[in-house]
């Protein structure tokens, strides 16, 4: 079973994962996922809080898996390796939290899933780079490139796709460029969506829970 929610940003948010809040996790296994959308926040400081609610999300009895939003420490996550795993690259982070690589087609419980993180921070002027902000929570040309490419490889079809941020239009739609401008992620999403067969788009970022068509 495939379980996929917004922004946790760190001890913030845990608390949907709480046993009160989300029930049904006394059936589920490690062949069940939680996935992420983006600004999982466990990467941020090595604090020893952090480290004690990163045990805590392992004991959980599922997998979680999550992208990377725009606020990540994104110097951590680079000292943790990228492996092959159901399809596409993650970095195990433990025994049963991984990241999900940008660009991605995953293989996950018998659904297809490409997954592609990163985001513009629209508080940035309030951040300090190297130490609130880094320049990789934007794709790379090459990133983004590698993202087409697998979808090309894949005849442009998925069952799910999972980033942080969304396409141009749908912002516009939701009357939120004043404070999400688009970029050439979004612009990227948007061109992906025009030539994508999926199901479902999930992202994180605007903590909104909203459905759009």
């Amino acid at each position: 079973m495939i379980f996929i929610t917004g922004d946790v940003h760190g001890e913030y948010d845990l608390r949907k994962f709480g046993k009160e809040e989300f029930t049904i996790q006394s059936e589920l296994t490690k062949k069940d996922y939680m996935i992420i959308c983006g600004d999982f926040g466990f990467l941020w400081d090595e604090s020893k809080t952090e480290k004690y609610w990163l045990r805590w999300l392992e004991r959980k009895p599922w997998t979680t898996l999550w992208i990377d939003g725009n606020h990540e420490n994104y110097n951590l996550l680079k000292r943790y390796k990228i492996e092959d795993w159901n399809g596409g690259q993650i970095q195990r982070i433990s025994a049963s939290i991984y990241h999900l690589c940008r660009g991605g087609m995953f293989n996950i419980d018998g659904r297809k899933i490409f997954a592609f993180g990163g985001a513009e921070s629209h508080d940035k002027q309030f951040r300090i780079p190297g130490k609130t902000i880094w320049p990789e929570e934007m794709p790379s040309l090459k990133e983004m490139a590698y993202g087409a490419e697998v979808l090309s490889r894949n005849e442009w079809k998925t069952d799910i796709i999972v980033t942080h941020s969304l396409p141009t239009y749908i912002l516009q739609e939701l009357e939120m460029t004043n404070n999400y401008p688009p970029n050439t992620l979004t612009d990227y999403f948007e061109k992906i969506n025009s030539i994508t067969n999926f199901d479902f788009w999930l992202s994180g970022h605007y903590h909104l829970n909203r459905q759009c068509t």
